[in-house]
Formats: structure tokens, C-alpha cells, sequence
């Protein structure tokens, strides 16, 4: 009778662990991470009688969860895809709102300003011109201002989502850890029985922080979770996690860098290495984007500035002075890199406004080269000798005075922070120089059929340039120049041909005859010249930038147009990433996810195995009932 019943009550309890797994199911439908568990039965060993082996019953080996190691690792790897296009996407959308807007962007700043220009052009006495011209002037330098201050609240948004992403890589690595321990604990005293619901807890986690880096796992016999990061950091070995922390990046006081925390050292993680979810998103927006968006923005900044002051030194202002800066221009960004001694210093200008690129660069010196790299494709020139009397220059960059020790480096930013520097550097109006410094003049008796152009002023700083300068033939082919300072001798005249002296120069064209003068003069009372407001307004259409490939408004479109196809790129590969971790998460849900209906019918079934396992012992009582009243 006691085997009857040994068999009864293995039955009632398997049944009995059939209902508590169930209704465990059911109680964790909604819980996230959780996988579904089923119970694993076997029978127990057989006893042989004469006849033949009679069952014993059955036994509950396991509860296991149902759960795919493929489709979780698939599910890390597409979490951690999906959450660096999604961060990179929301930030690279506002950099795309913010310069294709047509009413707040930089395109109508520039465009009314050049009209302004223009309308100087029209009108050079006009007071309310020059006026509008100084008014769009500060506006597209507000305008350039706002939208550099954009971009340095971008950055420093980068700079806290960050601080924020490490501290919560910390915090999950540290909970996984304690879990790894917990697991081992609570497997070993189970006799190695799955701690089900502590593994869950753990995917869950590591399922977390792939959203913020690129996870990689490596389990171990003992129950551990190894985790690595990036590209092999490890986070969590065993018990142990490894610490990160943000950290000001050695040569960039703007720019939060990782670090490995090890207590008595901060070891520097490149950034290339931590790639993937969030943290990896952030990085390559910085790089790819943010950089290179912001310093164009200088680029078109600077060299706006820059050409316009040159060509307004050549003009001349209501005062008859000439003119002077237009606008205020900062100097290039240099950052002492922070293991450099505090003596150490090295001098940049822009030597050449047209030859700079959106680039930034380092110099550096190995104790034997002075090195000048240009960071965005790493080409470098190099010298033996200390850039002073002969400066070392790269992209229109000009590096003297350099005091740098061996092993130490700068980095140089020429036009990071342009656009924020730049101001108006004239306030009145008559200082606007729309007249050039001289004119020019035919003697009304020439008898020749020869004429003179209106003259081009090369240089502002010869202190000859408004000197009186009378040209006579002596014969078709021949003349001579009468002036302070300039030569005597006889010069062979050629029709179209460039004639040069004190910082202008002007063309003779036509048959002149033997006697003909002309004369080039000081511009007395050319208050109505407009010759330089002219050359100012067309600076609008002439390749000024990038090796005079590329105008200010076609820089500018070319930007927007960059930032549109990357932002456009990013939003597809986000959505299609974001689809296929929904596909990915429903095929775990269609495996390990719990079905209501189906832990019903569950119920029912173990129901009625606890009730047969119950009829089973309340027979064999009987039976055995019925052998004592024998």
C-alpha cells in the first residue's frame, strides 16, 4: 500500500509545483524581464518485480526558465545599436531645426546685410544707408553669436548627458555584481538548482545598460556574468566592477572625456572604444557633427570679417580718412594641453583667411621636430627648427614664437569660438569707407585716343598712396612718372597693361600721343564715390573661402545640406534599428513571454493532477483500510 501511495504523493507533488510555478507565471505577466518558467518532470526509477519494472511515481527535476541566449544577446546587440542612433538623432535634429530655419537661420542675416552693402553702394551720401548697413551688420553678428551660444549649450548638454550616462553605468554594473554573488549564493545552496528569477533580474539590468554603451557578456561556470564595455573594457569581473567617471579632457577644458577610476591613478579611455548606446551616440555626434558644424560657423564667421575689413582699408571714409576695421576679430583658440609647464606658450595667427579650413590642429614638439597636424585627416608638416624668424604654416595658420618643451602639445582652434568673438568695430556712420582714396584723371588736352582706368588700390599702408603721381608720354610707347620718391627713367608704355607705384595701380588703355598726362591724386571731397562700397557688396558672390572654392552663402548651404543628409540618414537607420528591435522583442516575447490563456489552461491541468494525485492516496488508504479488517 505505501508504494501506492509514495506514487500518489509524488504525483500531488508535482502537481502541486505545476500550480505554484502557473500561478508564479501568471503573478509576473506584467513584470519586465521576466521570462515564463515551466517545471521539468521525470519518473523516478522503476523497481523490478517478476513481471516486469513498476513505475514509482514521478519527480519534479527543475524549474527552468524558458529563455533563448541567442535572441538576448541579439536583443543587447540591436538595444545598443537603436539607443546610439536615437541619441545622435536628437541631438543632430536641433543643430538641423536651428540652421535650415528660413527666418531665424543665417542665410537672411547675410543676405540683408549685403543689401545694406549694396544700398551704400547706391547712395554713399546717405546717412540712413550707412546707418542700415551698421544696424544688419549687428544683426548678423547677433545672429552668429546666438547661434554659436546654440551650439555651446549643445555641447554643454553633451558634457551632463555624460556625467549622467556614467553614473548610471556605474550604478547598473554595481547591481549586476551584487547579483553575480547572490546568484552563486543562492545556486549553491539550492544544490545548483537555477536561481530563475535572480537571473532575470540580471538580464534585465544588462538589457539597461546597453541602452548606455555596447555590452558584451561572458559567463562563467560558477553563475558569473563577466561584462565588458566598448570595445573589451571590462566593467564587472566576478564581484568586482571597474569605476568610471567623466573627466575634463587633457587638451580641451570644453570637452568631458571617460576615464577608468583606479583609486590612485584616472587611466583615459579613448573614445573610439566606448562605442554603442547612448554614451557611444554622444561621442559621435560631438565628433562628426557638433565640431565640425561649429567651426564652420566660424570658418564663414572669420572670413566674412576678415575680407570685409581688408577690402574696407582700402576705401575711404565722409572724414576723407581711410578706413579701418569694420569688424572686431578674436584671435585663434590656443589650449595649453595639462601636463605642459606653465612657461610653455606658442603664438598663432591666421596668416591667410582664404586657406583656413573647419579643421582644429595640434602643435607639438618630440624634442627634435616642431610638428603642426591638422586633426580632421591628421596631414602634418614638421620642421627641425624653432618656428620664429621663419614661421611654420599649415591651411593658412602661422605658428611663431614657440616656447614648448619636448613631449608637450597645444591645441589650436583658429575658428571654434569666431563666431562668438566677432563685433562691430565702428559705430559711426560716416566711418564707413565707401569712396577710394584716389582717383584718377586725363588731361582734357591729350590729343591721344588713350584713356585711364579708375584705379585699384593694392595697400593701405604705403604712406604714399594719396601722393600726386603725373604720368606723361614722350611718345607712343614710351612715358615717364613725376612724383616724391619715383623713378625717373623712362617706362615702356603697353595698352591694358598694369602700372604700379605707392600701393595702387591703374591701366592706360589705347593710343596715347607724345605729350598726353595723366594724373592719379588724392580723392578730395569724394564724398559721393561709391568704388569701395561696390567691391564691399560683391564680396557676397566671390569665392573668399576654402582656397577660393567656395563663397560665404555657398559655405553656409553646403553646411545646412551636410547637417540635412546625416539628420535624414540618422532618422531612416534609427526607425529601421527601432523596428527591428521590436521584431527582436517580440520573438522573445513569443518564447519566454507569459500567455495568459495558456497558464490557465495550466491551471486547470494541474488542477486536476492534484485531484487524481489525491484520489490516488485516498484509494490506496482504502485499500489498506480493508486489509486490516482482515
Amino acid at each position: 500500500m505505501s508504494s501506492i501511495q509514495n506514487i500518489g504523493i509524488s504525483g500531488l507533488r508535482s502537481a502541486q509545483s505545476g500550480l505554484l510555478t502557473a500561478s508564479h507565471n501568471i503573478s509576473n505577466a506584467n513584470t519586465p524581464g521576466y521570462n515564463r518558467q515551466q517545471i521539468v518532470q521525470s519518473t523516478n526509477n522503476p523497481l523490478p518485480r517478476g513481471s516486469g519494472f513498476v513505475g514509482q511515481g514521478v519527480q519534479v527535476t527543475t524549474v527552468q526558465r524558458i529563455y533563448s541566449q541567442f535572441l538576448t544577446s541579439q536583443a543587447l546587440q540591436v538595444q545598443t545599436q537603436s539607443s546610439q542612433l536615437s541619441s545622435y538623432y536628437n541631438e543632430i535634429k536641433q543643430i538641423d531645426n536651428l540652421l535650415a530655419d528660413t527666418s531665424s537661420g543665417l542665410s537672411p542675416a547675410m543676405q540683408n546685410f549685403f543689401s545694406a552693402a549694396q544700398d551704400v553702394a547706391t547712395n554713399p551720401t546717405s546717412i540712413p544707408s550707412r546707418q542700415a548697413l551698421l544696424s544688419h551688420a549687428q544683426i548678423l553678428v547677433g545672429r552668429l553669436q546666438e547661434m554659436d551660444q546654440h551650439f555651446s549649450e549643445m555641447r554643454d548638454g553633451v558634457n551632463k548627458q555624460l556625467t549622467s550616462n556614467v553614473e548610471e553605468i556605474n550604478v547598473l554594473a554595481t547591481q549586476i555584481a551584487k547579483l553575480n554573488i547572490n546568484i552563486q549564493t543562492a545556486e549553491g545552496v539550492a544544490g545548483g538548482q537555477p536561481a530563475n528569477d535572480l537571473r532575470d533580474q540580471r538580464d534585465l539590468l544588462l538589457r539597461e545598460l546597453s541602452q548606455f554603451i555596447k555590452v558584451d557578456v561572458v559567463r562563467q561556470d560558477n553563475g558569473h556574468y563577466n561584462v565588458f564595455v566598448g570595445s573589451g573594457q571590462a566593467l564587472v569581473v566576478g564581484d568586482r566592477t571597474m569605476t568610471l567617471k567623466t573627466v575634463v579632457a587633457p587638451d580641451d577644458a570644453q570637452r568631458l572625456t571617460v576615464a577608468l577610476d583606479m583609486g590612485n591613478k584616472t587611466i583615459l579611455l579613448p573614445e573610439h572604444q566606448l562605442q554603442g548606446g547612448s554614451l557611444g551616440g554622444l561621442f559621435a555626434f560631438r565628433e562628426e557633427t557638433l565640431d565640425s558644424t561649429q567651426n564652420t560657423l566660424g570658418l564663414i564667421a572669420l572670413g566674412l570679417a576678415q575680407t570685409f575689413n581688408d577690402q574696407h582699408r582700402l576705401g575711404q571714409d565722409l572724414h576723407g580718412l581711410l578706413g579701418g576695421d569694420f569688424f572686431h576679430i578674436p584671435e585663434p583658440g590656443v589650449q595649453a594641453a595639462s601636463g605642459n609647464d606653465s612657461a610653455s606658450s606658442v603664438t598663432v595667427a591666421v596668416s591667410d583667411v582664404g586657406a583656413l579650413t573647419a579643421s582644429d590642429y595640434r602643435f607639438e614638439y618630440d624634442g627634435t621636430n616642431y610638428t603642426l597636424t591638422r586633426l580632421s585627416d591628421n596631414f602634418s608638416v614638421s620642421t627641425p627648427v624653432a618656428p620664429d624668424a621663419t614661421p611654420l604654416t599649415l591651411d593658412g595658420l602661422s605658428i611663431t614664437d614657440a616656447t614648448i618643451q619636448s613631449g608637450e602639445h597645444f591645441l589650436i582652434q583658429p575658428t571654434r569660438q569666431a563666431a562668438q568673438g566677432i563685433g562691430i568695430a565702428i559705430q559711426d556712420p560716416a566711418r564707413i569707407a565707401a569712396a577710394a582714396p584716389i582717383r584718377t584723371e586725363a588731361d582734357i588736352a591729350n590729343t591721344g585716343t588713350a584713356t585711364i582706368s579708375a584705379g585699384r588700390v593694392n595697400s593701405p599702408l604705403d604712406t604714399n598712396l594719396q601722393k600726386t603721381v603725373t604720368i606723361t608720354f614722350q611718345s607712343s610707347n614710351l612715358f615717364k612718372v613725376t612724383g616724391d620718391g619715383l623713378p625717373t627713367d623712362d617706362q615702356t608704355y603697353k595698352s591694358g597693361e598694369d602700372i604700379s607705384f605707392n600701393g595702387w595701380s591703374i591701366q592706360i588703355d589705347g593710343k596715347p600721343a607724345a605729350g598726353d598726362t595723366f594724373v592719379i591724386r588724392a580723392n578730395t571731397n569724394g564724398v559721393a564715390d561709391n568704388r569701395n562700397a561696390l567691391l564691399m557688396a560683391g564680396l557676397q558672390t566671390q569665392n573668399s573661402l576654402l582656397n577660393e572654392t567656395a563663397s560665404f552663402q555657398s559655405t553656409y548651404a553646403s553646411l545646412v545640406s551636410q547637417v540635412g543628409s546625416k539628420t535624414r540618414e540618422l532618422e531612416v537607420m534609427n526607425r529601421a534599428q527601432t523596428n527591428m528591435l521590436a521584431q527582436v522583442d517580440q520573438s522573445i516575447q513569443s518564447l519566454s513571454g507569459v500567455n495568459l490563456e495558456e497558464e490557465a489552461a495550466n491551471l486547470l491541468r494541474y488542477q486536476q493532477a492534484f485531484q487524481a494525485a489525491s484520489k490516488v492516496i485516498e484509494i490506496s488508504n482504502s485499500l489498506f483500510d480493508t486489509l486490516l479488517r482482515i
